[in-house]
């Protein structure tokens, strides 16, 4: 028994030492903020020869671990679309299973930083509503130039009206029941009230509005995941503001088949959130472990959408849709891509985006707005309470020309008819907050555009 179990330890020690390879973990960071850079690439050639060795891709988070032969010497070729090329030498480790840990500093590309936004003045600033008594809270554009507004005297919860204003005139009002939330839009362009316990849909009766009441968790499952529509096609996702991926995908309303055209994933939330099982007390992995065996989900994705969607590393994703005329427009922050599909959801193209880098110094707010009526898509930055609105060219994904608004800690803000709107109040002022209005310096012609929200909202759930 014992030459039997040293003949087997000495096989195991032979395939340990045969296998000789340790660790190198890299991680790419910004040379002036310090922040990890996600999606570069990595090529790595041995030392002294000509061939390349093996390549790389760096995930989301910045960091790359690779596994490579002991106390072996490679040259590293790091290179980013908008970063300066960095080329350095390392040894791996010379223990088995060690590992290096590397981490490299880029600098920005000269020719990124020499791309300057052109800057662009907006017209004067006009009140589009303003009373005495009631503040503005929210507010949807209407395509027929009324306007939807969500007031309140004093707080929200207590005593909040829905108004329908036009031409400087309050058409229609009434005092709302329930405690609202905000107004949002579903794929037809319909106009919704969302309470704290139910959903109310308004409709428009010659100079009157009505209401209607719908089942909350009906139209948040059913209805609101619809983005937009084009022809018999409807265009949805099964995002969840608590798990850090979800599809996009297209339903053809004439063959009831639908298909996903886009994943969207944030690999380092992901992660995280699958990691938080192993923190969790035994208890609560045996709750998951039995939720895994009634309903198929995975225990790791009960224990993270339960614990660690409520911490403070937790971000939720945002990578809207749009669309204008017969294309489908996504902006995945997550692959560095702006995916363009045609109407029935094939892909025709993707370029580069890079404009939510860095987002402390930039002042990149997550937030694409899209006029409602010539379709075109502006970036909104904020820094040092300074509001500026970025155009998106949405053939090339690059920011064109910028506007600073004209007020400062802006809220709400929509864009129509080349004009922005926007609610503000002036700092430590006793006035309500009021509705503004502003032209854009552009003149963009009227186009076919997308009709609902993208889900990013507190749904009260």
């Amino acid at each position: 028994m014992r030459y039997l179990l040293f003949f087997l330890s000495i096989g195991f020690l032979s395939d340990f030492l045969a296998q000789s390879t340790s660790y190198v973990a890299f991680e790419m960071l910004d040379s002036r903020s310090n922040e990890a850079i996600p999606n570069g690439k990595i090529s790595l050639r041995i030392k002294n020869q000509d061939t390349t060795y093996a390549s790389f891709n760096f995930q989301s988070s910045g960091k790359l671990i690779i596994e490579l032969p002991i106390n072996e010497s490679f040259e590293a070729t790091i290179s980013h679309p908008i970063y300066e090329t960095n080329v350095f030498q390392f040894t791996c480790p010379k223990r088995v299973g060690d590992t290096l840990q590397k981490a490299i500093s880029l600098t920005r590309s000269k020719i990124q930083l020499q791309q300057e936004v052109i800057a662009k003045a907006p017209g004067v600033p006009s009140v589009v509503f303003s009373s005495d008594r009631l503040s503005v809270s929210d507010f949807e554009l209407m395509p027929n130039g009324e306007i939807l507004l969500l007031v309140y005297p004093k707080r929200l919860n207590k005593g909040s009206e829905l108004v329908l204003f036009k031409n400087q005139s309050v058409q229609h009002s009434f005092k709302l029941k329930e405690n609202p939330i905000e107004l949002i839009r579903d794929y037809r362009g319909t106009p919704h009230v969302v309470c704290e316990t139910g959903v109310f849909g308004i409709h428009r009766t010659e100079n009157q509005i009505g209401i209607s009441t719908l089942d909350k968790e009906y139209f948040m499952r059913y209805i609101f995941p619809i983005v937009d529509t084009v022809q018999s096609k409807l265009f949805f996702s099964n995002y969840s503001e608590r798990y850090p991926a979800f599809d996009y995908m297209v339903y053809d309303q004439d063959d009831s088949t639908y298909a996903t055209i886009l994943n969207v994933q944030d690999d380092l939330m992901m992660e995280l959130f699958r990691s938080e099982y192993k923190w969790v007390d035994i208890r609560t992995k045996l709750w998951a472990k039995n939720l895994e065996l009634e309903t198929g989900i995975d225990k790791e994705i009960w224990v993270g959408t339960s614990y660690f969607t409520q911490s403070i590393y937790y971000k939720e994703l945002y990578a809207p849709l749009f669309r204008r005329n017969d294309s489908i427009f996504v902006f995945d922050y997550y692959k560095d891509q702006l995916f363009t599909f045609d109407a029935v959801g094939k892909k025709l193209d993707s370029v580069a985006i890079y404009h939510h880098y860095q987002p402390k110094q930039s002042g990149w707010r997550r937030k694409l707005i899209q006029d409602s009526e010539t379709g075109q898509v502006y970036a909104y930055f904020e820094k040092n309470g300074n509001c500026q609105l970025k155009l998106v060219d949405l053939k090339t994904g690059q920011l064109t020309e910028s506007v600073l608004l004209p007020h400062k800690y802006i809220e709400k803000i929509a864009v129509q008819g080349n004009a922005v709107y926007y609610i503000y109040r002036p700092f430590e002022s006793l006035q309500k907050k009021y509705l503004y209005s502003t032209k854009l310096p552009f003149n963009f012609p009227i186009q076919s555009t997308t009709q609902g929200n993208f889900i990013s909202i507190d749904t009260g759930k």
